[in-house]
C-alpha cells in the first residue's frame, strides 16, 4: 500500500503552493509593469530630438484667437512682404512688424482696412486695401496677432513651392502662397467684391476677357509687378510685387495662369 498523508499536511501543501503562484504573478505583473514603462520613456526619449533639434508636438500654448491670426497672415501673404514673424528683410520699403504691437487696436485695424498705399507712387510696395476681402473677424484675429509679438504658431507656414516639376506647377503654388487666391479666386475664377470698380468685383484671371487684355507674358508680368493703386477703401487695389518677386517666380505665375480656361 501506499504512504497516507494526513488531510491536514495536504490542505497546508495546498495553500502554501498557492501563495507561491501568487506571488509568482505579481512579480510577472511587475516586470511588466517596469517594461512597459521603460519602454514608454525610451521611445519618447528617442523622438524628441534627431540631430539635436526638438521633434515633440507639444508647443508652447497660444491663445486661439492669436493663433487664427498667425495663420491669417500667411493665408493673406502678409508674410511675404513683412517676413517670417513680422521681423521684415524681404524689401527696404515694407517695414517689419516688431514694433507694431504699440498700436492701438484701432490704428492697426484702420491700416489693415484701407491700406497705406499712394497712387502717385505705384512702383514701390505698399500696404494693400483688404477691408473688403478680409472678414472683420479676420482682421481682429491679425490684429490679436501682432498685438502678441507675432509668435511662432505651428503649421502656420507659407505653401512650399516646388522645384523641378516646371514653372506652371511652382506658379500654381505662389498663386495660393502669395495670396492671389484670396482676390481673384480659386482657377483664376475672380468674384470677390469690389465696390467702386466698374463690374463690383476683383477681375478674374482667366476667360476671353482676360487673355484679349493681357494678350502677352510681358502685359501680365507688368501688371503683377507694379500693382494698380487706384484708390482707397473701399476699393480694393492690386498689390505692387515688384522687389518682393523674383524675375523666376514671376516667370512662374505667368506660366500658371496661361493654364487657366
Amino acid at each position: 500500500m501506499g504512504r497516507v498523508f494526513p488531510c491536514g499536511n495536504i490542505a497546508g501543501m495546498k495553500r502554501d503552493h498557492l501563495v507561491v503562484v501568487a506571488l509568482a504573478v505579481v512579480v510577472l505583473l511587475v516586470a511588466v509593469a517596469a517594461a512597459i514603462g521603460w519602454g514608454a520613456g525610451h521611445y519618447t526619449n528617442r523622438t524628441k530630438t534627431i540631430g539635436g533639434a526638438a521633434t515633440t508636438t507639444a508647443t508652447q500654448s497660444v491663445d486661439p484667437k492669436v493663433a487664427a491670426g498667425a495663420h491669417a497672415f500667411v493665408q493673406f501673404a502678409c508674410v511675404e512682404c513683412h517676413g517670417v514673424g513680422g521681423r521684415g528683410g524681404v524689401s527696404p520699403d515694407v517695414p517689419a512688424l516688431t514694433g507694431a504691437k504699440a498700436l492701438t487696436v484701432a490704428q492697426l485695424t484702420d491700416i489693415i482696412d484701407h491700406g497705406l498705399g499712394e497712387s502717385a507712387n505705384p512702383t514701390k510696395p505698399y500696404m494693400p486695401v483688404w477691408g473688403a476681402v478680409i472678414s472683420k473677424r479676420q482682421v481682429s484675429e491679425l490684429v490679436a496677432y501682432i498685438r502678441a509679438g507675432l509668435p511662432s504658431v505651428a503649421d502656420a507656414t507659407p505653401v512650399p513651392v516646388p522645384g523641378g516639376q516646371g514653372p506652371a506647377v511652382a506658379g500654381a503654388a505662389l498663386y495660393v502662397r502669395d495670396g492671389c487666391i484670396n482676390c481673384h479666386g480659386p482657377n483664376g475664377l475672380g468674384g470677390v467684391p469690389n465696390p467702386l470698380s466698374e463690374d463690383k468685383t476683383i477681375p478674374p484671371l482667366s476667360g476671353l476677357d482676360f487673355r484679349h487684355q493681357f494678350n502677352t507674358d510681358k502685359k501680365i508680368t507688368d501688371v503683377i509687378r507694379s500693382g494698380s493703386v487706384i484708390g482707397r477703401a473701399p476699393i480694393v487695389s492690386m498689390p505692387h510685387w515688384g522687389g518682393i518677386l523674383s524675375d523666376a517666380q514671376l516667370r512662374a505665375l505667368v506660366a500658371y495662369l496661361k493654364t487657366l480656361k
